[in-house]
């Protein structure tokens, strides 16, 4: 999908009269954009891919944005209010149809120490997904080894592009004729709808989603027999020890983490077991210089 469409589509779950005001924008504006954000008493803004924010106006008067302008976002992309979407909420994002990321901040209400609900919203922000297609391409050759693919970290800031990055190294492997688990826990690597993914993740790729992602590697591991297991972002201890497991069984691990920098890595705990035992092979970390993302791949010590 072209980013002007994807940014379309991305919009659509927006009130009709901010809808409006954006798509009115230039269309060389819009191709640009990665996120779309409203902040209650504010404005309305979105960001470019070099990370600039800019502010949304009308004949150039700003655009005002209400409480009742965000609930009216977060239902009509759910189709639910936010009192019907406990138990989703505590990640602080929603998953949308196309792979588009709906994130929420706001006055919490908690149960059991967890976010399961807001009483009122402050601001949302539509992360826009677009795949790269061959963003990986010059990166992949780096990362094999005998021709097989060595277990590769992602480490790069939030919003750099990570989940492009996994998910174009996803379609490429299938493409060469590598089987890839993927466990897409917040369905936005694949965005599976009806069993299809609405993202292009190639033809060899068994994707699980739905589930924990620690939960979502095991079931590939035990029923797929993937060559290579797939994550984006290790956030919890299980994640690690289910990848643990897949490295153990002979599977590449292809994963993606937030983190600045290979030092970061180090006070990372969930990222302990991983170093202890390891697994992978390649560091893969991304810098944006003057809006172009930069790509460094390094070696780290080797399984086994």
């Amino acid at each position: 999908m072209e980013r002007l469409e994807a940014v379309r589509e991305a919009a659509s779950v927006l009130p009709s009269d901010l809808r409006r005001v954006l798509l009115a924008q230039e269309r060389r504006e819009q191709s640009g954009w990665e996120e779309i954000r409203l902040r209650a008493g504010r404005g309305l803004s979105c960001t470019d891919r070099t990370g600039r924010e800019r502010s949304i106006s009308e004949q150039g008067r700003p655009i005002s944005v209400t409480e009742e302008h965000l609930r009216q976002t977060v239902e009509l992309a759910t189709h639910a209010s936010l009192q019907g979407l406990e138990g989703k909420l505590a990640a602080g994002f929603l998953p949308l149809e196309g792979g588009h990321r709906l994130g929420l901040c706001g006055t919490a209400s908690l149960r059991d120490g967890r976010i399961c609900a807001f009483r009122s919203l402050s601001s949302v922000n539509i992360r826009v997904a677009c795949p790269v297609p061959d963003v990986g391409a010059g990166l992949l050759p780096r990362l094999m080894e005998g021709g097989r693919f060595g277990s590769t970290l992602i480490l790069a800031p939030p919003g750099e592009g990570k989940t492009t990055l996994l998910r174009d190294l996803v379609r490429l492997l299938g493409c060469a004729g590598t089987r890839v688990g993927l466990a897409d826990e917040r369905g936005e690597v694949a965005a599976l709808r009806d069993g299809v993914p609405q993202l292009d993740v190639g033809p060899l790729a068994d994707v699980a989603d739905g589930c924990s992602k620690g939960d979502g590697l095991l079931l590939l591991l035990r029923s797929m027999g993937p060559q290579v297991l797939a994550v984006d972002e290790i956030t919890h201890p299980a994640d690690a020890e289910a990848l643990c497991q897949g490295a153990n069984c002979g599977a590449a691990v292809l994963a993606t983490a937030h983190g600045s920098g290979r030092k970061e890595l180090e006070r990372r705990a969930v990222l302990a077991p991983l170093l202890e035992q390891s697994v992978f092979q390649y560091l893969v970390t991304i810098r944006r210089q003057d809006g172009i993302r930069r790509y460094r791949v390094e070696p780290m010590p080797c399984s086994g």
